[in-house]
């Protein structure tokens, strides 16, 4: 069977189409969370009719995804074991995918059931980190901690934590300034039977919406993006190791500054010079949690730059690179990239001109190798929003109804929808993670009780419960699903 130029086995599409259904399942899921919380208030005060808000939804959230660029799918991804991420092709890599994505829909699906507004982030994280800690344990690695990229998850965790809070505080500041300005009643009414709002707090609703729509797929949307790249590079190398539209004059731009690099790297190596070969094994041991930098460290670079570019010099196109070629020459580039970050995150690369060239290589080989093709983006978003029209009601209640002690007014949600947009968009252009779900339900709450409403102590105390235990239980999810999948691997696939 040929897909994508790549001939594959029947047997390998069946496993492609079940990892691929596997991981939209799980945007699916992740709409009954996130993305019906942006259509909460709209469906909540009768501003649109909940198929109309749905759709409307998932279009903003298509537009959102389609113009993500991928930052955000690929910081999470960071957070992955490197062995298993430069071996994706093997039983243990694809393990890992079908643990992560297992566990995660397994959470989800259960916080959903309760109508409990859950992190479809938190869930995905705590599975890799799980994923990262048994395949240390597995390889012999019994460090606390080891397997888990805890440089990478301090800013991952830094915006898990602090963007509830800004929601809270945001949401209940903005309606205190609202009271201040606009002197409109209406605004501060909750919804009467379902007659629908006047026409002008209406178009605020629809306006909020559209917003937290859009900053949704950009944000929330890259997360399955990420995991359908892992399926297709380990499946289908030849299409999807490397960018095929990368232009001749990009190839040029990264054999050229692959060079100077390589000759800057070399002048910190004190003469140590490594083949190839080795400076893989270095840079792989340097990647991992707890790997320190020495002269072999910036030897490796240089020779791994060197192969990079010998490998892409006189090149018109990717495409003229064999299937083995490209998977060797993303396994160069994924090293080269990463180990760039972590010197100069060390602080290692002093000399301007060390930052500067490291810089402009660094980006050289992320255009190469961090892309997502248009028809992901498009399955990606679809998926939310059929997700969006099964699960919105549990989580719609949740919403307008329980977390404050009286219902939700116009005011409350636009400002909780405003901040959450604003947060959530922030977030993006920095490629860090964010959830939906605990700003908007963290804006709400700070909005009632900014508003003197109360807040309702069971409600309140089942999302933190939730938010609590997300990340331990999704942990143990991740390490026991990955463990059990290696051991059917291993004694009863391969009979060993």
């Amino acid at each position: 069977m040929d897909l994508f130029g790549q001939s594959i086995s029947t047997s390998t599409a069946c496993f492609l189409f079940l990892a691929l259904l596997l991981a939209l399942t799980f945007e699916f899921v992740n709409g009954f969370h996130d993305t019906a919380n942006a259509v909460a208030t709209v469906i909540y005060t009768h501003s649109l009719r909940p198929m109309v808000a749905v759709v409307w939804s998932g279009c903003w959230n298509l537009a959102g995804v389609l113009i993500s660029t991928g930052t955000v799918a690929f910081g999470v991804l960071a957070l992955l074991p490197v062995e298993l991420v430069l071996n994706i092709g093997s039983d243990a890599g694809f393990a890992m995918v079908f643990s992560l994505l297992i566990s995660a829909i397994i959470w989800n699906v259960g916080t959903w059931y309760f109508g409990l507004p859950a992190s479809s982030s938190h869930t995905l994280i705590g599975s890799i980190m799980g994923v990262g800690l048994a395949n240390a344990v597995m390889s012999g690695n019994h460090t606390f901690g080891a397997g888990v990229n805890f440089s990478q998850a301090q800013s991952v965790f830094a915006a898990l934590l602090f963007s509830p809070l800004v929601g809270f505080v945001g949401s209940a500041l903005l309606l205190f300034a609202s009271k201040a300005l606009f002197k409109r009643p209406e605004l501060y009414h909750s919804p009467k039977n379902e007659l629908p709002p006047p026409p002008w707090i209406r178009g605020l609703l629809v306006l909020t919406c559209t917003g937290v729509s859009f900053a949704h797929g950009s944000n929330d949307g890259q997360k399955g993006m990420g995991l359908i790249m892992l399926i297709l590079i380990g499946i289908l190398p030849g299409a999807f190791a490397l960018n095929l539209d990368t232009t001749q004059k990009q190839i040029k731009s990264t054999v050229a500054d692959s060079q100077v690099v390589s000759a800057q790297m070399l002048a910190h190596s004190h003469g140590v010079v490594l083949t190839v070969a080795r400076s893989n094994q270095e840079l792989s041991a340097f990647m991992k949690p707890g790997g320190s930098a020495g002269d072999n460290t910036f030897a490796a670079v240089s020779a791994a730059c060197v192969d990079l570019s010998n490998r892409l010099r006189g090149k018109q196109s990717i495409s003229q690179l064999t299937n083995i070629q490209r998977s060797q020459l993303r396994t160069d580039a994924y090293l080269v990239s990463e180990s760039i970050a972590k010197l100069d995150k060390k602080k290692l690369l002093s000399k301007a001109e060390d930052k500067i060239a490291t810089n402009y290589e660094k980006n050289d080989l992320d255009t190469i190798t961090k892309f997502i093709p248009p028809w992901v983006k498009v399955a990606v978003a679809i998926a939310l929003g059929l997700g969006t029209t099964i699960g919105w009601k549990r989580i719609v209640v949740t919403v307008g109804e329980k977390i404050g002690k009286e219902h939700l007014t116009y005011a409350q949600g636009a400002s909780a929808e405003l901040v959450a947009m604003g947060t959530i968009m922030a977030a993006s252009a920095y490629g860090l993670p964010v959830s939906t779900t605990h700003v908007l339900s963290s804006g709400i709450a700070g909005t009632m009780a900014a508003n003197g409403s109360g807040l309702q102590p069971n409600t309140v105390r089942n999302i933190i419960l939730a938010w609590v235990l997300t990340l331990p239980v999704c942990i143990l999810l991740g390490a026991t699903v990955f463990s059990a999948s290696i051991y059917c691997l291993i004694h009863i696939f391969h009979g060993h």
